[in-house]
């Protein structure tokens, strides 16, 4: 999973994993970053904040900094019911050339 926001947060990982996840830094390119209001009150609560980042497609020279976290499949089932609707995850190409999810904008 490439994590660019709240993902990488320990405090968000303690709460949805229990445990932090080993994460190596990337880039995502042809991706800029928004912002997106959450209203969940749960999100918020693991989060600590009602604003939160979200990926929007953008032109070649967009880059986006993150990290790969390495997920089990469980841990990425927990993190679907985290991302509000606002967020669609899909799968790319890191810079590294490694192949991730990413919730983007919907």
């Amino acid at each position: 999973m490439f994590s660019y926001g709240t993902l990488r947060q320990e405090n968000v990982q303690q709460a949805l994993y229990g445990r932090k996840v080993e994460t190596t830094d990337d880039v995502l390119e042809g991706w800029r970053l928004d912002w997106v209001e959450i209203t969940d009150p749960e999100v918020i609560a693991a989060s600590g904040s009602d604003r939160h980042p979200i990926l929007r497609k953008g032109d070649a020279q967009d880059r986006v900094i993150g990290a790969y976290l390495q997920l089990t499949d469980e841990e990425l089932a927990t993190t679907d019911a985290y991302e509000v609707e606002d967020y669609s995850r899909i799968l790319i190409k890191l810079a590294s050339g490694v192949e991730a999810f990413v919730y983007v904008a919907s």
